[in-house]
């Protein structure tokens, strides 16, 4: 916990902008560049959606609901976070696993994320807790065929599997923008966070591309934590921002969104966390930048 004894994280020229506790985003020419890193696990070939481009045609897209949960990786022999490191589940739990690799989503239902984080963060796992959750499988990392005939394959190997908290995630196809953007309505109504697209007959490919998109009303990115800056004001003696890192390598504050309980006890340095914004800058930084989360690992 953070108190009078606390010892910032940060270089001196993060002291010197210690009163940009704003959003208000500064390039990475302006950042430390010696800035506190923590090192983490190797992290596994995953895909990563980009957003959504207003316009495109959703017809060869499968689309499925974003989920409030925390994604999962499993090899066929352990269960990680998309960090590398590895998640403390129950043993019945990967021993009801198939052996072929699957990704997914660790889910409570909506709404529950920060119980959800809770119990998979624990390093000795609480079985009544894990009996609740579900284990939500969208794709199979490294397979062969589009991402309809992957689909199919995760029917078929959860059926096998016969887990009832083993389950694929739902696809279903949209005709035109306007019922994308009906249905975008609907689940975030009924509590939801928004929609994945995944184009139909891509193959499987790490990293970001237009194959795999997410749908949001207000997007959301994430960013690591390399330094903390000292708040001021109400905020003093507290953090006042986080000075994040883009995968990009752009740095900027991040000042809004904390509860009195994250400033005292704030994201340490090296994790991620994830942030809203409203627009861009030219440069690519955030606009009207928030805290939402951190992202356990």
């Amino acid at each position: 916990m953070m108190n009078q004894r606390l010892i910032w994280r940060m270089t001196p020229l993060c002291v010197l902008l210690g009163s940009v506790f704003a959003t208000s985003a500064w390039s990475a020419s302006a950042a430390p560049a010696a800035a506190q890193v923590v090192g983490t696990a190797a992290q596994p070939a995953l895909m990563h959606a980009k957003l959504w481009p207003a316009g495109l045609d959703p017809k060869p897209y499968l689309v499925s609901e974003k989920l409030d949960g925390v994604r999962a990786v499993w090899d066929g022999h352990n269960l990680r976070f998309r960090s590398g490191l590895p998640i403390a589940a129950p043993g019945w739990f990967t021993a009801g696993l198939p052996k072929t690799p699957l990704d997914g989503e660790l889910w409570l239902g909506r709404g529950r994320f920060d119980e959800l984080s809770g119990t998979v963060r624990k390093k000795v796992p609480v079985e009544a807790e894990w009996r609740q959750l579900r284990y939500m499988i969208f794709d199979l990392p490294g397979a062969v065929g589009s991402f309809a005939e992957r689909t199919a394959r995760i029917t078929a190997i959860l059926a096998q599997a016969r887990q009832p908290w083993l389950q694929a995630v739902a696809q279903t196809q949209v005709s035109h923008a306007d019922s994308l953007q009906a249905l975008l309505n609907q689940t975030v109504k009924e509590g939801g966070e928004g929609l994945v697209l995944h184009r139909a007959n891509a193959l499987w490919s790490p990293g970001r591309s237009d194959a795999l998109l997410k749908l949001k009303p207000m997007p959301d990115e994430e960013a690591r934590v390399v330094a903390h800056l000292p708040g001021k004001g109400k905020h003093a003696g507290r953090m006042g921002a986080l000075l994040l890192v883009m995968p990009d390598g752009q740095q900027f504050a991040l000042g809004t969104g904390f509860s009195d309980a994250e400033r005292a006890d704030p994201p340490p340095v090296g994790a991620t966390v994830t942030y809203r914004y409203r627009s861009r800058t030219p440069n690519g930084l955030p606009r009207f930048a928030s805290f939402m989360r951190v992202q356990p690992q």
